[in-house]
């Protein structure tokens, strides 16, 4: 049986460093918020649960309020603690987490547990085989089982706390692709160049400078965004845009070669974060004259699927129903490279977002638990077309009963620059 830590270390007899100034930290009721949600989620689908480990850094920070090299400790019955190795004055300073203490490693943790139980629940997604056996070195469990999908629920529902920081994102997001980049579109600019101008433009603005996965080993810069067929280049990336990017050993941002003349689809699909959250949102641009009358219709069909998904974000819908629904309302000749070009399509037509861009739900198939107030969820429809690039659009819901309420802006797209 799992017995408490007996090391004192900080338990509260000691004082904590004053908070600093420049960072707004997670409110108290925040972290008890998100540790009850957690502990209730896992009696109802594992009641034998007696231990959770927690390693990933977004994990950590949407438990503890800090992002410190370390490792979460949550047993069943007791208090939870926050071993950190490295910066534990750092921890100390901006968290408000009650039971945070300092280990130079894992067998300065194990030290102070008594036995352990057999079974560890942890994020099996993410944490690397080498790591975790060096952690079971210390803590022997015998039995590894995952943690992500509760982890992951709990997080999908955001409070208004959450929300809050996701529609100050959201105001800076409209801001910058609906009102802002239309002024600095010049012939002749590159795509790397047109990245590195946004990327300021948001940073200007508020955005926190990081845009965050959670599919594995997956690297993003300021967003996807491309010229004219760029928009549909072949990538690794789970999404229905493309990118040529710098170049093969980072195919991200965009080329330095490919400039901006008349005539071009300028597309960009990114994140715009504060605080830790973000929104997601996808803007195009016809540069120096208006794209073909086909693809003009053509992406306003996708902006009246984005809003007909949007009324049906409604507490008791299910992804699944929401995504084969529309699935089954577009014609077969629709259906041809409509969320992707060729066959690069991606099967599903939106998903959750929050401290990370690709979070649960998704609106796609095998998504059967209903909606529920609070979540948010980016709604993407487009379709590839050869010789233009990607249409469509993309924006960030709020779920609620009325349906889903935009907290990036309402433009239709397609903004003309010339």
């Amino acid at each position: 049986m799992y017995k408490r830590p007996v090391c004192s270390f900080n338990t509260g007899k000691y004082p904590r460093l004053q908070n600093v100034d420049m960072h707004r930290s997670v409110p108290i009721s925040e972290l008890n918020g998100r540790m009850e949600r957690f502990r209730a989620r896992m009696e109802k689908e594992n009641p034998d649960w007696e231990m959770a480990a927690i390693f990933g850094k977004i994990n950590l920070y949407y438990f503890t309020g800090t992002m410190q090299d370390g490792m979460l400790l949550i047993p069943r019955d007791g208090e939870a603690v926050y071993w950190v190795r490295r910066s534990y004055d750092r921890a100390e300073k901006e968290s408000y987490f009650p039971d945070i203490r300092p280990m130079q490693s894992y067998r300065d943790a194990a030290a102070c547990y008594g036995n352990l139980p057999d079974t560890v629940f942890t994020e099996t997604e993410l944490v690397p085989i080498g790591m975790f056996e060096r952690f079971q070195k210390y803590f022997p469990f015998t039995r590894v089982r995952s943690a992500d999908l509760q982890v992951a629920w709990v997080r999908a529902l955001k409070s208004p706390y959450e929300l809050s920081l996701m529609e100050k994102a959201g105001k800076i997001h409209r801001k910058v692709l609906e009102d802002l980049i239309p002024g600095i579109l010049v012939e002749g600019m590159s795509e790397a160049g047109f990245g590195s101008e946004v990327y300021a433009l948001l940073v200007r603005e508020g955005h926190h400078g990081v845009v965050r996965f959670g599919m594995f080993d997956t690297e993003i810069e300021v967003g996807q965004l491309g010229f004219g067929e760029s928009s549909i280049y072949p990538t690794r990336f789970n999404g229905p845009g493309g990118a040529y990017g710098m170049c093969p050993a980072v195919p991200l941002l965009g080329s330095p070669k490919r400039t901006l003349k008349p005539g071009d689809l300028v597309y960009i699909d990114n994140a715009c974060g504060v605080e830790g959250y973000q929104t997601d949102k996808t803007m195009n641009y016809m540069f120096g004259k208006p794209l073909p009358d086909n693809a003009i219709e053509i992406h306003y069909q996708c902006v009246d699927i984005q809003d007909e998904m949007a009324s049906l974000l409604r507490p008791g819908n299910t992804p699944s129903g929401i995504y084969s629904g529309i699935m089954d309302s577009v014609t077969p000749e629709f259906r041809e490279n409509f969320m992707g070009f060729g066959n690069r399509q991606v099967n599903f037509l939106g998903h959750g977002v929050g401290l990370l861009v690709d979070e649960i739900p998704v609106i796609a198939k095998g998504f059967d638990d209903p909606l529920q107030e609070g979540m948010v969820i980016a709604l993407e429809p487009k379709k590839g077309i050869k010789g233009v690039g990607m249409v469509g659009i993309e924006n960030t819901f709020v779920v609620t009963p009325g349906g889903g309420v935009s907290i990036t802006g309402k433009s239709g797209g397609l903004i003309p620059v010339w």
